[in-house]
């Protein structure tokens, strides 16, 4: 049985457990909170969750992860058949990733924990990546409904678990509005909450997020 290790606060654990409920795998979950003693770093060596147990055996890094059980899980497939279109997803992936989602990681502070602001140079160089990604996006989105085409793929999971955190950011501590950019967003949001494997793992956000904010001395 695969154990995934990690905490339903976390938008990248919820990506690789939506993966798994998808696919419709078994799996215990194992809640671990990011840390560098070493006990940690022997499972996950960057101390970050989430990461899977596999036969006393680890896995870090979220795409390899679901990379990972694309490979060895049943279920639908979660990528297109064709290898240029399983690159054009893995693509889409990382444009949420690299060029939404962690740019704007660099103000969760000021957005979501009140624990200090984010400087005009950090305001600038974030907004900076994000019109990037936003362009990137434009041009490889489509958005009929999904991502990439009719089907749930990998880069649907990743950008239901990137672009809300993004647009919260651009909203509160940049002063834009994310929707009016990416207009076919809010509609892909809002079919993918509608799958019944995303509201088990919203209501579990929720029960988990005082636990998650008393796990980093959060008020």
């Amino acid at each position: 049985m695969i154990k995934l290790h990690g905490f339903p606060a976390s938008n990248y654990y919820n990506m690789a457990k939506m993966a798994l409920m998808e696919k419709g795998a078994t799996l215990e979950e194992v809640r671990t909170y990011t840390g560098q003693s070493e006990e940690m770093l022997a499972k996950s060596p960057m101390g970050k969750v989430p990461f899977l147990e596999v036969d006393g055996q680890f896995i870090t890094e979220t795409s390899i992860i679901l990379d990972y059980i694309e490979e060895t899980q049943a279920g639908p497939s979660l990528y297109p058949a064709d290898p240029f279109d399983r690159a054009r997803v893995r693509e889409l992936v990382r444009y949420s990733e690299l060029y939404l989602e962690l740019p704007a990681r660099r103000c969760y502070g000021e957005a979501f924990f009140r624990t200090g602001r984010a400087t005009e140079q950090t305001k600038e160089e974030v907004r900076t990546v994000m019109e990037r990604g936003v362009k990137a996006l434009h041009k490889r989105a489509q958005f009929r409904p999904y991502l990439f085409g009719d089907s749930l793929t990998y880069a649907d999971i990743v950008f239901l678990y990137s672009y809300p955190m993004a647009a919260a950011v651009a909203r509160s501590v940049l002063g834009w509005d994310l929707s009016a950019d990416i207009p076919d967003a809010n509609q892909l949001i809002q079919r993918l909450k509608a799958r019944d494997t995303v509201k088990v793992l919203d209501a579990d956000e929720k029960a988990n997020m005082q636990e998650f904010r008393d796990a980093y001395g959060m008020k």
